[in-house]
């Protein structure tokens, strides 16, 4: 394989990935500038882990799950599950953690099957569906008890949607808050990535076929990489952020996805472009919900998050100008931010009694 025809297929295999850089109407939407700076990830490194599980999904595919439990517990505690998307993994939220750690919630992170510390499935595992009863193992393992607020950033917002399709008594039951993050509830097939009509219909017809090509010769591809650094850092800062951000992001983004083995990115392709949740969204009414999406988000448009928010009765839809989109990088203080409010509106839920 040439480094040109290698480069090519890396260019169509990321937008193809859709987020290899990775929808009653609203009664609050809410448009927000964007920030002024870029927040970095936290300083001081990687947080103090609590502990760190293997949750062995139904079909025994160990899942790696981090658990961090705050110092000053608030009550009532509740516990945030983090979920990350498409060839990322739970470094995504290597800021959310902390705040909300530090906020007296309980804080659980996982990493998806395929993806970072998690061991790889079946192909025929790498599906949304199964996502959804992942998330479900990952509650009922780590959170046996007590209420749930769900973060889901793009592939990880459907598989709560999943979740709530398979699983509606565990929603019903724990779930007091959700986030859906730059996330879709159907028709992806459709996005263009940015390209145009007629572009975009091209990666759509050979994007797959590209990274599956790629992704069988694997130690080749990486051994490349580093004849394509600068296209690499090109095209992961075009899919994922929506302004100049500093290259330490780009990078960090780079390597999430780039220590996604290509054959699991291209795997789950195809459930990307079936997925169709709209059916589920009623399970989250009556629940804290907030939808957040970028205004210049290539990989999931700000139509999906817009069309995400109208089927949510009471959710609340915050559209962030000039962001792309992994929101929790870019606008960490925005993220920041609306997740504590989230967490105080679940909080006030709790303390308000239910009619009968």
């Amino acid at each position: 394989m040439s480094s040109r025809r290698g480069l090519i297929g890396l260019g169509v295999g990321i937008a193809a990935a859709g987020a290899a850089t990775a929808a009653g109407v609203a009664t609050d939407r809410v448009l927000r500038s964007r920030r002024t700076k870029s927040a970095a990830p936290a300083a001081g490194g990687e947080p103090a882990v609590d502990h760190g599980i293997a949750v062995i999904a139904d079909d025994g595919v160990p899942l790696h799950v981090e658990v961090d439990e705050p110092e000053h517990p608030e009550n009532p505690l509740l516990t945030v599950v983090f979920t990350h998307g498409y060839a990322h993994n739970h470094d995504v939220w290597s800021r959310q953690r902390q705040v909300v750690r530090e906020a007296g919630c309980r804080v659980v992170l996982w990493d998806l099957r395929g993806h970072g510390r998690s061991e790889e499935g079946a192909d025929s595992s790498y599906s949304i569906e199964q996502l959804g009863n992942d998330l479900a193992t990952v509650i009922e393992d780590a959170v046996p008890d007590g209420p749930v607020v769900l973060v889901g950033h793009s592939m990880g917002g459907m598989a709560m949607m999943a979740l709530a399709q398979q699983h509606p008594e565990l929603v019903r039951n724990q779930v007091v808050g959700a986030a859906f993050i730059s996330t879709s509830a159907g028709g992806l097939s459709e996005v263009n990535y940015g390209l145009g009509k007629q572009l975009g219909a091209v990666v759509h017809r050979l994007g797959p076929s590209a990274v599956t090509r790629v992704g069988s010769r694997q130690e080749a591809f990486d051994s490349m990489r580093g004849l394509g650094r600068p296209v690499e850092s090109a095209l992961v800062h075009r899919y994922s952020f929506g302004r100049r951000v500093p290259s330490e992001l780009v990078r960090q983004v780079a390597e999430m996805i780039f220590s996604t083995r290509l054959h699991v990115i291209g795997s789950f392709l195809p459930t990307l472009m079936t997925h169709d949740r709209h059916d589920a969204l009623a399970a989250f009414t009556g629940i804290e919900t907030l939808v957040m999406h970028g205004t210049r988000d290539r990989m999931t448009p700000i139509a999906h998050g817009e069309q995400l928010a109208h089927e949510i009765p009471g959710a609340e839809l915050v559209v962030v100008k000039h962001a792309g989109h992994v929101l929790p990088l870019e606008d960490a203080d925005l993220v920041d931010d609306e997740l504590l409010a989230l967490i105080a509106r679940a909080r006030r839920a709790l303390d308000t009694p239910q009619e009968s």
